[in-house]
């Protein structure tokens, strides 16, 4: 215990590995899709140019039958709090006015 309240930690590296640019890959690349593009081959993968943006507002609820609106989501925490209050009252009362925990 006493080792370790006077130990300091090391300091944290930072490690970085750069990117490898080969620029006869991108004129491999390019003229590849040139001869492509004439000979009327078409990739599978087809980048219409708008960029990415994924569809998953409120699919996290959605699965797994989560899908409780706020409003059903109230109304039971309403009834779970009615039952907690019914029930400690009736343990109080028995506590207090019965000989049942005498």
């Amino acid at each position: 215990m006493i080792g370790n309240f006077f130990h300091t930690p090391g300091t944290k590296k930072f490690k970085i590995t750069p990117r490898f640019h080969d620029p006869d890959q991108e004129e491999r690349d390019e003229r590849e899709r040139r001869i492509k593009e004439e000979l009327g081959i078409v990739d599978e993968k087809k980048d219409d140019g708008k960029p990415y943006r994924p569809n998953i507002r409120g699919q996290f609820r959605a699965k797994g039958g989560f899908s409780r609106t706020s409003e059903d989501a109230r109304r039971s925490q309403n009834r779970r709090l009615i039952w907690i209050v019914l029930i400690l009252a009736l343990v109080l009362y028995l506590f207090f006015y019965s000989d049942f925990f005498a």
